[in-house]
């Protein structure tokens, strides 16, 4: 039995962008995929230090270079590739990574329900 759940197609996330995907139906997103080129990564969307959702805004979850996945509740910054901390107080912390897939007709899926379908 297949438990993939769609995100969206690549087509609609472009290279360079990030996009949340609220899995609960909360109104608050739940996970997170960053496109770099051929890199998709995906991660929970909870900061190490708190668990406090990363973005200040919907889909805001890069610095102003985009070079580093942010945490609005106190700058910490993290490593697109790996997800580690290098900057603030989670430092050497990661993020937690969601597994996706890549259908071969382009739709972007979790492999599956990455965490317990617990309330907000």
């Amino acid at each position: 039995m297949d438990r993939s759940i769609p995100l969206c197609h690549l087509s609609e996330l472009p290279d360079g962008s990030v996009r949340g995907f609220d899995l609960r139906g909360s109104g608050r997103d739940t996970v997170f995929v960053v496109r770099r080129g051929a890199l998709l990564k995906a991660y929970a969307n909870a900061c190490p230090h708190h668990g406090t959702p990363l973005p200040w805004r919907k889909n805001a979850y890069l610095n102003a270079a985009g070079d580093r996945i942010v945490c609005a509740a106190h700058g910490a910054l993290f490593e697109i590739d790996t997800g580690v901390c290098t900057l603030g107080p989670c430092l050497g912390d990661a993020l937690t990574p969601v597994p996706l897939t890549l259908q071969d007709d382009g739709e972007l899926c979790l492999a599956a329900m990455p965490f317990e379908e617990t309330s907000p």
